[in-house]
């Protein structure tokens, strides 16, 4: 038997046709079947008959001139109310004279934040202890009053300036608390191991509604007799508990994706418990759920309307109440629009920080 080697190369293929451009992409990616083919036109056919409409009713045919509801005569929506109530919606009952106050809070947290978005820009460090440290007094002094300021009590606070300060603290102070939870439901103590899963699920199982009415109804039966918190205390600690208790979920997640590697190997360096979870399993717990962190942070800042039945006037409350005012009926599509493009702007923009904070973080090799 005699074996038989090929020697003689095989020619060179010409690569396999693709389309390129535009027409290209339109075929791979919209008329690649007949199934597809089929969805794209009746997706196109929809957008036909919806958005022509909208364009029309929201802009062409749109209303902003005058500073009543019989100055909106075209047909189409009477923007007339958002320019008029623009304020309230803003500040709420907040006195008109101190809303000086409320710009300079919104101009030094965007001032601050800038370094901490923009990586390009000095002053990180700076910016990270004015936020964490000054800001927080600084808030309380200017909003509520202090110093000489004259006293602006929080029944007077609204619109989207209450919207921002219950999401913006509720997600400050559940995040770590929300970690501690998660530690203590992974803890070898059998006493404090039972009491956060008690909490966790105790809050998980009941609606956020419900958390309001026991933090704004109940909560002062339990209180020495003559104390009294003021109303968005007791919301934002009914908030903070019930986003608490879903973070720790997510961060407990986190904790159980790390492989046991990691604890051997900082058991290995000799690291305590402490400095094993800050140094080593936190820090890649906490980027493996930032989804998750940005969807809870999302929810809760969404959840915020629900502070309406216990009679705090957000950005949502405020806006029905003023479309219920005889001089504007009819006007609720208007004042909700409104507000879904505002609450689309914030949760847009905490998505995309989320996916821009990822791709910063990213340590994996992808071929």
């Amino acid at each position: 038997m005699t074996s038989q080697v090929k020697t003689e190369a095989h020619p060179d293929l010409p690569p396999p046709a693709t389309e390129v451009g535009v027409i290209g992409w339109l075929r791979h990616n919209l008329f690649s079947t007949p199934l597809n083919t089929i969805l794209t036109l009746l997706s196109l056919y929809a957008v036909y008959l919806i958005v022509p409409p909208v364009i029309n009713w929201a802009f062409l045919d749109a209303n902003i001139a005058g500073d009543s509801k019989d100055a909106c005569v075209d047909g189409g929506a009477c923007w007339t109310f958002v320019k008029v109530r623009f304020s309230q919606f803003m500040y709420g009952f907040y006195p008109e004279s101190e809303r000086w106050r409320v710009d300079l809070v919104a101009i030094a947290i965007i001032v601050a934040s800038l370094p901490l978005f923009i990586s390009a820009l000095p002053g990180r460090k700076v910016a990270a202890l004015f936020m964490i440290f000054v800001l927080p007094v600084l808030c309380y002094v200017l909003f509520y009053g202090a110093f000489g300021l004259e006293t602006v009590d929080t029944d007077q606070w609204g619109g989207l300036m209450l919207t921002l300060i219950l999401a913006s603290v509720s997600i400050v102070v559940a995040l770590p608390l929300g970690i501690v939870l998660a530690l203590g439901r992974r803890s070898e103590m059998p006493i404090v191991r039972m009491l956060c899963v008690g909490f966790i699920e105790l809050i998980r199982g009941v609606p956020l509604i419900s958390v309001l009415f026991m933090s704004s109804v109940v909560l002062p039966l339990f209180l020495p007799e003559g104390t009294n918190f003021d109303k968005l205390v007791r919301a934002l600690v009914g908030l903070s508990l019930f986003a608490a208790a879903y973070m720790a979920e997510v961060v407990r997640g986190g904790l159980q994706a790390i492989a046991k590697g990691q604890y051997e190997a900082a058991s290995a360096l000799g690291l305590s418990y402490w400095k094993s979870m800050a140094f080593i399993i936190l820090p890649q717990a906490l980027k493996i759920v930032i989804p998750g962190i940005v969807n809870t942070f999302i929810g809760l800042f969404k959840d915020t309307t629900l502070v309406g039945i216990i009679g705090l006037l957000d950005l949502l409350s405020i806006i029905q109440s003023a479309a219920k005012h005889s001089k504007w009926i009819g006007m609720e599509t208007e004042g909700f629009v409104f507000a879904a493009v505002l609450y689309w702007f914030f949760c847009f923009g905490m998505s995309r920080y989320s996916i821009h904070i990822e791709h910063k973080l990213d340590t994996g090799h992808k071929s």
